[in-house]
């Protein structure tokens, strides 16, 4: 049996602490750590960042708790009783998206395949490469092969695209990390935000599962390596357009259809009756084809629409942008104009309504700047189902789809062409101001309470948080795009509320690593010169708050200290009080994540001597009922990472009353919880043990899954011998 206060066991619970505070459980726990830290060193410890900081204060840990018997308790009662999450599976187990019905040929590929997943695991990871030109069936064949051999991998198959088209448009490993995690059914509250976090875990987790894992349409080695594991179950699958040379991976090449199969698939794709009905169409298509699945897709509908099947100037540019061209020729002018305007952005989805802001113009009578936020749809959902039936976009969901990259490219230098600048960019305009208004409207239900997300020029029905948090949700990675979209026009003030909006998704979905980039862009376009001054100085202090928030979450705590600084600055400098304060209590919270809690009380006490200057009546005023009490229970908490234990017991009852006051019985509940472990941290669990009591039937009441867990763990602490 490990001893719980050896050098390994704490470095193991220090490092799962601090790669996982992606909700309170694991922040409340990493302070805690701070309190024991400072008692065994007997002085402030800055908190640790990287590994070898992690053995540092792991070390002073077990020194101190060899010289103190109490603290070694303290520790073995906090380690052993810390809640553990919900962990991966809740949701099931993970499958593959449905693989093609009409596939055929691919023999040699599929027998690698086998070859790789079956070899005697020897220390190798199992990884295999398919790779090919575009539109010739790599995630097709992977599909395929997975669902064909699904009973080999019982703890499930998971499936990410990696957006591999491009080098802008390529997912970062933290991304793609977050989201096997999340096909693993891990919560994204438990989803650690740091990259290093988030990979670690995603090891560890599959280290003992019998697990397959495709990774669609990866773009470069640098951006698998860091995904791929050791672990003897996992056969890790990466599909490519190309060979990535850096990748260890066995090769599996994969190239045109033989003839036969060619018109097998054409066939199944068309009907015999039409291929027998136009033998020399078919014939032809079959040579412009020249063995791609997709071209052949695309094709079948050539052999029953009546229009232009000429090969057009694509025919040099391969199959897939020859058939491509042919099957657009066919398009009636509506469904052929949405076909273009639809591809001005690389959108990761598009559907009725976005179609509808691409090709609708707003209502003449109506001067605001953004569509309606639910425009007619009806016609552009029956022409995205004809673009799809047409091969020229691709099912990405319920009632959504998208754009293959060549496709996409073919579809872009025809609007350019045919529709002009002008129209493009109107076109382009409605789609950002739409998705602003949506997104704009989405935040506001999702965080009501919250001045950081302003009022919505157009408000929609009114839903409920979590709904409206969903939607947020499902439409972040077009929201992210069309901060870009936004930025690339000069379009300020929609990449603003674009970006405004993202603080829940911030927040709440805890998407750091996709937030920061859409964040910095919107930071770096310049405030019209026609613009207030402090309306200006206002939005860019708020972008550079939820910048450094997410920078936090990231541990990236040097520069997320800068940008805090700044927007203090920016808010001071702009008059705005509640925005100073705001900015220098999260600064406070910084400190309090880095164990220094002198700095902490002091950024907190600052802050509240600014909160007591916003006078009745002026902005921020009805805030400070929940603000005040909310900075009481920071200070002492800051009080309990300094060893203060009296001190800080006697804030946090303020705080307690304070909550229970106004009625806030969530934070009331947050600052018992504070407050039973600051007993048990000064050796008194029987006179925490009412406390936690009451918080734990308040949050229970509440449904707050993990504040309840941590409290749980704090009781069994209070009644841990």
């Amino acid at each position: 049996m490990t001893d719980p206060v050896s050098l390994a066991a704490i470095s193991g619970v220090l490092g799962a602490i601090g790669m996982g505070m992606a909700n309170e459980v694991g922040r409340a726990a990493w302070e805690t750590t701070g309190a024991l830290v400072r008692r065994a060193a007997g002085r402030e410890v800055r908190a640790p960042g990287r590994a070898a900081e992690v053995e540092r204060v792991a070390a002073l840990l077990r020194e101190g708790a060899a010289r103190d018997p109490e603290l070694a308790r303290m520790w073995e009662r906090f380690a052993a009783t810390l809640p553990t999450g919900s962990g991966p599976g809740s949701a099931g187990t993970p499958r593959l998206p449905a693989a093609t019905r009409h596939f055929t040929d691919r023999r040699p590929a599929l027998r690698l395949l086998d070859r790789e997943a079956d070899r005697t695991f020897d220390g190798r990871p199992r990884v295999a490469l398919l790779h090919g030109p575009e539109g010739i069936g790599t995630t097709a064949t992977a599909l395929y092969w997975g669902s064909r051999r699904a009973e080999d991998f019982p703890d499930g198959q998971v499936h990410v695209g990696l957006h591999g088209w491009s080098s802008q448009s390529a997912l970062g490993p933290a991304v793609v990390a977050g989201l096997l995690l999340r096909e693993l059914g891990l919560p994204a509250e438990e989803t650690p935000h740091a990259a290093d976090g988030r990979l670690d875990l995603w090891r560890r987790l599959v280290a003992g599962l019998r697990l397959l894992v495709v990774l669609d349409h990866a773009y470069s080695a640098a951006q698998v390596r860091p995904l791929l594991t050791s672990a003897p179950g996992v056969f890790t699958l990466v599909t490519a357009r190309h060979p990535l040379p850096g990748l260890d991976a066995v090769p599996v090449a994969l190239g045109p259809l033989a003839a036969k199969d060619a018109r097998r698939l054409l066939t199944h794709f068309a009907g015999p009756e039409a291929v027998a009905a136009a033998p020399d169409t078919a014939k032809d298509l079959l040579v412009r084809c020249a063995g791609s699945p997709y071209a052949l897709r695309t094709a079948a509908p050539l052999l029953s629409v009546h229009g232009d099947t000429a090969r057009g100037a694509a025919e040099a540019a391969g199959p897939v942008a020859a058939l491509t061209e042919s099957a657009y020729r066919a398009l009636a002018a509506d469904a052929a104009r949405l076909y273009r305007l639809l591809a001005l952005r690389d959108w990761p989805h598009v559907d009725a309504r976005t179609a509808a802001w691409a090709t609708q113009p707003a209502p003449a009578p109506d001067p605001a700047p953004s569509p309606d936020r639910d425009p007619d749809t009806a016609q552009a959902a029956a022409l995205l189902g004809l673009l799809a039936d047409r091969g020229l976009l691709e099912p990405a969901g319920t009632e959504r789809y998208r754009f293959r990259p060549a496709v996409r490219r073919h579809a872009e230098l025809l609007a350019r062409h045919e529709d002009g600048p002008h129209a493009c960019a109107e076109s382009l305009a409605r789609v950002v101001r739409g998705y602003a208004g949506l997104a704009e409207d989405a935040a506001h239900q999702a965080l009501p309470e919250s001045w950081r997300v302003p009022a919505p020029s157009r408000p929609g029905p009114p839903l409920g948080k979590a709904e409206a948090l969903g939607i947020l949700v499902g439409e972040a990675a077009n929201v992210f795009e069309a901060v870009q979209a936004a930025a690339d026009a000069g379009e300020r003030a929609a990449a603003v509320r674009l970006a405004r909006a993202l603080w829940p998704l911030q927040l709440k979905a805890g998407r750091h690593a996709e937030a920061v980039p859409a964040l910095r862009t919107a930071l770096r376009l310049p405030a019209p010169e026609s613009e207030p001054r402090a309306t200006g100085l206002r939005d860019r202090a708020a972008l550079r708050f939820q910048l450094a928030m997410s920078l936090t979450e990231l541990g990236e705590h040097a520069e997320a200290e800068t940008e805090f600084r700044a927007a203090a600055e920016d808010e001071r400098t702009a008059g705005h009080i509640r925005g100073h304060a705001s900015a220098v209590e999260a600064l406070g919270l910084l400190r309090l994540r880095q164990w220094a809690g002198r700095e902490a009380l002091a950024l907190f006490d600052r802050a509240d001597t600014l909160y007591g200057t916003i006078a009745p009546g002026e902005e921020g005023h009805a805030d400070l009922r929940r603000a005040r009490p909310l900075l009481v229970r920071h200070r002492g908490r800051a009080l309990r990472v300094d060893g203060r234990f009296e001190e800080a017991i006697a804030l946090l009852r303020t705080a307690v009353g304070s909550f229970e006051e106004i009625g806030d019985d969530y934070n009331r509940a947050r600052a018992l919880t504070d407050l039973a472990e600051t007993h048990v941290l000064a050796a008194a669990p029987a006179a925490a043990l009412p406390l936690i009591d009451e918080a734990v039937a308040l949050l229970d009441a509440q449904l707050a899954e993990h504040p309840l867990a941590y409290a749980r763990s704090v009781r069994a602490r209070c009644l841990t011998p």
